[in-house]
C-alpha cells in the first residue's frame, strides 16, 4: 500500500522502508503499537494538520447547574468543594476549597478559545434590540443612510455591548477534560445551550488520510528504526552464520540523527509559530 489508509497499512509501510520483507525487523508488535500511539500524539500536539478548529454545541444539564451553584444550589460562583488540608511543620494547618463550576469536555478537545454568549442582550438580540431597530428604521430604503455612518454606529453599539456584556471567563486544561465557567450560575437554567470555539484532534479513524501524512510516515519509520536498534544493542558483537555481525548501535545512532532532523523540520515547517505577546 503506497498510500496507507489504516493503522496496519502505516505499520507495514514503515517496515518496508526499513527493509522488510527482505530483512527481519526485530521489533515486537506491542512495541510498534506503542510507537504508533507516540507518533500520533506528537503529530496531534505539534503538527498544524493534526488538529481542527471546530464548534461544539453543549446543553447545560441539571447536574452542571447543581455542581456550579454549590451545596444546596445557593452558591452562584461554585466555590464549594473542600479538597483537603495542608500541614506545614507540626502546628499550622490550612484548609482550602476549589471551584466546581465546570462541564466535562471530550478528551479529543485540546484547546478552547472562547464560548459564545448564552445570555440575552438588549443591544444585539431580539426584535426590540437597538441594532434591529436601527436597521428597520434607517435602512429600510436603499440610499436612505450612508454606509459609513451605519458602520460607525454599528461599531459604537458593539463597543457598548462589549462593555456591558463582557466575554465569559473560562479556564481549561486539556489534561483535566474540564471547562471551568466563571459565570453567575444563578442565571443559568437547564437545557440552555453554549457553543464552544475549540481545537479538536483529527481522529485518524474518521479521517484516514492522516495515516498517509508525509511527516507521520517518516517520523514513525524513524521511531521503529530506533526501537529496532535498541533491541539489537544487547546482541552487539554476536556473530551470525556466515560471519554477519549485528550492529544495533549503528542502527540506533542513525535513527537518533534522523529523529533530530525530523523534529527540526517539524519546528520550522509544520508547527505553528508562537504568537507574540505584547505588554
Amino acid at each position: 500500500m503506497a498510500q496507507p489508509a489504516s493503522r496496519t497499512d502505516l505499520v507495514n509501510y514503515c517496515k518496508r522502508q526499513l527493509g522488510a520483507p527482505v530483512l527481519e525487523i526485530n521489533v515486537a508488535d506491542e512495541q510498534i503499537d506503542d510507537l504508533v500511539d507516540d507518533a500520533l500524539q506528537y503529530f496531534h500536539e505539534r503538527h498544524f494538520d493534526g488538529v481542527v478548529q471546530t464548534y461544539l454545541k453543549y446543553k447545560i444539564t441539571q447536574d452542571d447547574i447543581d455542581r456550579g451553584r454549590g451545596r444546596g444550589g445557593t452558591n452562584p460562583i461554585g466555590i464549594v468543594t473542600t479538597t483537603g488540608t495542608s500541614t506545614v511543620g507540626v502546628a499550622a494547618t490550612f484548609s482550602y476549597e476549589e471551584t466546581s463550576n465546570f462541564i466535562q469536555v471530550p478528551p479529543a478537545v485540546i484547546g478552547i478559545n472562547k464560548i459564545f454568549r448564552f445570555d440575552t442582550s438588549t443591544i444585539s438580540n431580539g426584535m426590540f434590540s437597538l441594532k434591529y431597530q436601527l436597521f428597520l428604521n434607517d435602512i429600510y430604503f436603499f440610499n436612505s443612510m450612508e454606509m459609513l455612518s451605519y458602520a460607525m454606529t454599528k461599531t459604537y453599539l458593539s463597543d457598548i455591548d462589549f462593555l456591558l456584556n463582557t466575554e465569559k471567563q473560562i479556564r481549561f486544561n486539556q489534561r483535566q477534560d474540564r471547562l471551568y465557567l466563571d459565570v453567575d450560575w444563578g442565571n443559568v437554567t437547564k437545557d440552555d445551550y453554549i457553543i464552544l470555539d475549540c481545537w479538536r484532534l483529527l481522529d485518524p479513524n474518521d479521517f484516514t488520510r492522516v495515516y498517509n501524512d508525509s511527516f507521520l510516515k517518516r517520523y514513525l519509520t524513524a521511531l521503529i528504526k530506533r526501537q529496532w536498534g535498541q533491541n539489537l544493542i544487547k546482541f552487539q558483537g554476536v556473530k551470525l552464520p556466515g560471519g554477519i555481525e549485528l550492529n544495533g548501535r549503528q542502527i540506533y545512532d542513525d535513527a537518533e540523527r534522523e529523529l533530530d532532523k525530523i523534529k527540526e523540520v517539524m519546528s520550522n515547517t509544520y508547527e505553528l509559530p508562537p504568537l507574540d505577546m505584547i505588554g
